[in-house]
């Protein structure tokens, strides 16, 4: 894997890349040792340019967002981390069309349409990922999905080829899009929304917030709600009736406040999220006979890797 070479060609085209960044610094768990290449493109052209550079190459790449729901082990990532972010944030208005880049936080597009007269994403403000990672897992809450106001998704392939899906073509389901697992670079996405008052839509995005604060630990760092929900019932539910609210491993702690988030109550460790994890989904098994399924993806030096093994 030659990482030289994929610096160099990084200098080229004017791409920021760290070296051994701490991803601790790039996740909501605060957590994650450093990846040998972190790399920030400023656009959609520069990122399919890096993605064929590394193709050509023979470079794995770990592309991420903003790492709202990412636990980084501590050994960190050895291939280098393409990161979706801050530096592609556009957003540009057109009718009742909202054309953003997938590095947009999810509340920043809220507060867009907001400002835009637009309604339709209200029950997405609060959410803490970005657009990239909102289409990747079909983000929801409140019976709000990202499917039900994304008109197109653009994207690059493996090999650094530009396109895009209409939402139609993308299989949403659950916490589940086309995308998943594909191998797909997200970059963008369009959202068709309806004229309304602002004051209305306003009004809807502090309600969604407030429930938000009053039900969720959002005082500590986490990657929101740990495991899926399952077929009957509720994670949270099933994890408060077992007697595990509270229960910690390490620094890492099932909330006392919402039983469906792992907490990081104070220096804790990918390790101990791991263990806190695998002691919530054995309980809730036995006591249940619900099998959880992760929602937090976990990420070591290749990249992806399974949290659990069947």
């Amino acid at each position: 894997m030659n990482l030289q070479a994929l610096e160099s060609f990084c200098a080229q085209i004017g791409c920021e890349c760290r070296r051994q960044e701490p991803m601790y610094r790039h996740t909501s768990f605060q957590i994650g040792g450093p990846a040998a290449l972190f790399l920030l493109p400023e656009g959609e052209k520069m990122a399919a340019e890096i993605i064929a550079f590394a193709h050509r190459e023979g470079i794995p790449l770990f592309v991420m967002g903003r790492g709202s729901n990412l636990l980084v082990r501590e050994t960190g990532i050895a291939v280098p981390v393409l990161c979706i972010g801050p530096k592609m944030g556009r957003i540009e208005r057109q009718g009742n069309l909202l054309l953003c880049e997938a590095g947009v936080p999810l509340s920043r597009l809220c507060q867009a349409a907001l400002e835009a007269g637009l309604s339709g994403l209200e029950f997405a403000y609060g959410i803490p990922g970005s657009v990239g990672g909102a289409i990747y897992m079909n983000a929801g809450a409140y019976g709000g999905e990202i499917s039900q106001v994304l008109a197109e998704a653009r994207h690059i392939t493996p090999e650094g080829e530009p396109g895009c899906f209409l939402s139609g073509q993308l299989d949403f389901s659950y916490r589940h899009s086309r995308y998943t697992g594909s191998g797909f670079c997200i970059t963008g996405g369009s959202f068709v929304l309806k004229p309304a008052e602002k004051e209305e839509i306003r009004a809807k995005m502090e309600d969604f917030l407030s429930r938000r604060r009053e039900k969720q630990p959002l005082e500590y760092p986490s990657a929101g709600s740990t495991f899926k929900r399952p077929q009957t019932g509720f994670a949270s539910q099933m994890i408060d009736q077992c007697g595990l609210k509270g229960v910690s491993v390490g620094g890492a702690q099932v909330s006392e406040k919402h039983a469906g988030f792992v907490v990081n109550a104070g220096g804790a460790g990918c390790s101990d999220v791991l263990e806190l994890m695998s002691l919530v989904r054995s309980r809730v098994a036995e006591q249940t006979g619900v099998l959880l399924e992760p929602e937090v993806v976990l990420v070591g030096p290749k990249g992806m890797e399974k949290l659990f093994e069947e």
